[in-house]
C-alpha cells in the first residue's frame, strides 16, 4: 500500500528544510520530507574551521564535471551535500544575500514578483539580527548570522589594504550598502555551524505530528499520470515504495539533482530524453539547460610570518565590486582566506593565504542524463570560461588581488607570490593562468530556471510548466546567479516558495491524516533528528 501525504518534499537540503518547517506549520496537513543522505552530527560538521575536511567525505556526493575544454580538459570536482541540511551542512558558512540588482534582473528577465523589494521581506523573515538596520535586517527568524567574533588579524589587514586601493567599506553587506569591502556575516551561532537544518528543523518542529522525515531514501522517479504529478517512487531500505501527494510534490534536490529527477521522470527536452532511453512525459526544453556556477580563481601568497590559526570559517572578509562602473551591480567577488585554498593539482605551504576571485559568468552549460538508470551519475557540463568576458573579468580580478596585497598594509605579512607567481605578467599569460587555476565556487544554479518564456522550466510561482501539482523550489530556479554565495538566496527562495504553495494549493485539500493507512506505514514522527 502506498503512503499518502498532503505534501511530499524531495530533498532535505537548504530549501527542503525550510519548506518542511513552514508547510508543517499548518496542523491539518501532513508533510513528508525525503532525503537521500543521513543525519550526521559528527564533530567536523559542527566545528567551523573543519569544513574543508567534509569535502570528499561520505557527506559529499563528490560529483565531477565532464572535461572542460577551456580549462585544459580538467574534470572539476563539484562538492554537494548529502545529508539533512544539504550543502549548508558542509559549506563554508558565508551568509550573504547579494546586490539588489541581482533580483531586479530576475524580474526584468520574466521572473515577476522576484524584484529586490519583493523578496526583501523573506530575507528579513529568515533571520534574527537585532543589531542590524531594521529596514533590511530581520529580528525574529530562525537563522542567527553575524560576523566573526574573533577574526583573524590577517583578515583585518586585507580590509585595510582594500580600502587603501580605493574600495569603499561597507558596515553590512546585507544592509543598505552592498558593494565594497567588509566583514561578512557567517552562519555560525554559539561558535558552531548553524546549518539550515539546525535553524528550521528544531526539536519542536520535528516533534510535530504532521511532519515525517525519511532519510536514506532516494527518489527514483516522479509519478505522473495525465499531466498531473501524483507522487514519487522511492527506493528505501531495499524496497521500492510509492509515496502519493494529495496536494503537491515539491522537488528541492538542488541544481544537479532537481533537473536530473525531472529528466528521469520524462520531463525535459524530448530529443535528449529519447537518446537516454526515457519515455517523454512532457517536452520541456529548458530542463537541465542554463547551468552556471561562479568560476573561482585562487591567488596565493606565502606568509612571511606565522598566521594565527582560524577560529571561525577561515574566510571572514570579502570584497564586491564592478568590472565596469557602468554596471548596475557588482560582477566580481573576492574572498580573503587566511589559509591556502587551492584547486586540485596546486600546492602551497600551510602558512599561506589566498584571495579567491569569482565572477558572475556569461558561460552556460547543461545537466544531462547518462542513461535511464537512476543510479547513474549525471553528465555535468558547466562549459566554464567558454565566453571570453568570463576570462577577461577573472584576469581583472587577479590584478586587483595583486594590487591589494601590494599595499603597505601587507608589509610584514607578504611573502612570495606562489600563484600566479611574479613571473606571470601580461594579459595573455594571466589568461593562461586563469585557465589552469580556476575551479568551482560550489554555487551551481539555473537548471530549472523560472520565467515566462518558452525556455523557462517553472513559472514565477515555481510550478513546473505543463505538469500539475509539481513545483521546483531550490537554487535551480535562479534564472541568473547572484553576485555572491548562493546559500542565503536559496533559503529566501524556499521561504517565498512555501508562502506561494500555501496560498495557491492546486488540488482539493484532502488531508492524508484522514486517509486510510496514510501515516501508519513507516516510522512516526521522525527517524533522524537534526541536532
Amino acid at each position: 500500500m502506498a503512503l499518502v501525504f498532503d505534501y511530499v518534499i524531495v530533498g532535505a537540503g537548504s530549501a527542503g528544510c525550510v519548506l518542511a518547517s513552514r508547510l508543517s506549520e499548518e496542523p491539518d496537513v501532513s508533510v513528508l520530507l525525503i532525503e537521500d543522505g543521513s543525519r550526521d552530527v559528527r564533530r567536523e560538521v559542527c566545528t567551523p574551521p573543519a569544513w574543508p575536511t567534509l569535502v570528499g567525505s561520505d557527506l559529499d556526493y563528490g560529483y565531477r564535471t565532464i572535461p572542460q575544454q577551456e580549462m585544459y580538459e580538467a574534470r572539476v570536482v563539484w562538492p554537494r551535500g548529502r545529508a539533512v541540511g544539504g550543502c549548508s551542512a558542509i559549506n563554508a558558512m558565508v551568509y550573504l544575500r547579494g546586490h539588489r540588482d541581482d533580483y531586479d534582473t530576475w524580474a526584468r528577465q520574466g521572473a515577476t514578483g522576484w524584484a529586490f523589494h519583493e523578496v526583501l521581506p523573506y530575507f528579513r523573515r529568515m533571520e534574527s539580527v537585532p543589531s542590524g538596520d531594521p529596514r533590511f535586517r530581520g529580528t525574529t527568524g530562525p537563522m542567527r548570522p553575524g560576523p566573526a567574533h574573533d577574526p583573524n588579524p590577517l583578515s583585518a589587514v586585507f580590509l585595510v589594504a582594500a580600502a587603501a586601493v580605493g574600495h569603499p567599506m561597507t558596515p553590512d553587506f546585507n544592509g543598505e550598502h552592498q558593494v565594497g569591502a567588509g566583514w561578512q556575516d557567517l552562519s555560525i551561532s554559539g561558535g558552531q555551524r548553524q546549518s539550515v537544518a539546525d535553524a528550521y528543523l528544531t526539536p519542536s518542529v520535528l516533534g510535530r505530528s504532521n511532519l515525517t522525515v525519511h532519510t536514506e531514501s532516494r527518489a527514483l522517479t516522479l509519478i505522473v499520470r495525465g499531466g498531473r504529478c501524483k507522487g514519487v517512487r522511492v527506493g528505501r531500505a531495499g524496497a521500492i515504495i510509492d509515496v502519493l501527494a494529495t496536494r503537491e510534490v515539491v522537488v528541492s534536490c538542488g541544481a544537479i539533482d532537481s533537473p536530473r529527477l525531472l529528466l528521469l521522470s520524462g520531463i525535459g527536452p524530448a530529443d535528449e530524453l529519447g537518446d537516454a532511453g526515457v519515455r517523454v512525459v512532457q517536452d520541456l526544453p529548458g530542463v537541465g539547460r542554463n547551468l552556471h556556477d561562479h568560476p573561482l580563481t585562487s591567488v596565493v601568497y606565502e606568509a612571511s610570518r606565522e598566521i594565527p590559526p582560524g577560529a571561525s570559517n577561515l574566510s571572514e572578509a570579502s570584497l564586491l565590486w564592478r568590472s565596469d562602473d557602468a554596471l548596475p551591480g557588482p560582477d566580481l567577488q573576492m574572498q580573503f582566506v587566511h589559509v591556502p585554498f587551492l584547486q586540485p593539482g596546486m600546492q602551497a605551504p600551510p602558512n599561506s593565504f589566498t584571495l579567491g576571485v569569482a565572477t558572475v559568468p556569461t558561460s552556460r552549460g547543461t545537466i544531462r542524463l547518462r542513461n535511464a538508470d537512476p543510479a547513474a551519475s549525471p553528465l555535468i557540463d558547466p562549459r566554464y570560461l567558454t565566453e571570453v568576458d568570463d576570462r577577461t573579468r577573472l584576469v581583472q580580478g587577479v590584478e586587483m588581488a595583486r594590487a591589494i596585497v601590494a599595499d603597505g598594509a601587507f608589509d610584514g605579512w607578504r611573502g612570495a607570490e606562489l600563484y600566479p607567481g611574479g613571473e606571470t605578467t601580461g594579459a595573455d599569460d594571466l589568461e593562461q593562468f586563469v585557465r589552469r587555476a580556476t575551479g568551482t565556487y560550489c554555487h551551481p544554479v539555473g537548471t530549472c530556471a523560472m520565467g515566462s518564456g518558452d525556455d523557462a522550466v517553472v513559472t514565477p510561482d515555481l510550478r513546473v510548466r505543463g505538469v500539475e501539482n509539481l513545483r521546483v523550489v531550490d537554487a535551480s530556479v535562479m534564472p541568473r546567479i547572484v553576485s555572491v554565495n548562493t546559500n542565503v538566496p536559496t533559503i529566501m527562495i524556499a521561504e517565498r516558495g512555501a508562502e506561494l504553495i500555501r496560498a495557491g494549493v492546486s488540488a482539493p485539500a484532502a488531508s492524508s491524516s484522514r486517509a486510510s493507512g496514510a501515516l501508519t506505514a513507516g516510522p512516526r514522527p521522525v527517524e533522524h533528528h537534526p541536532r
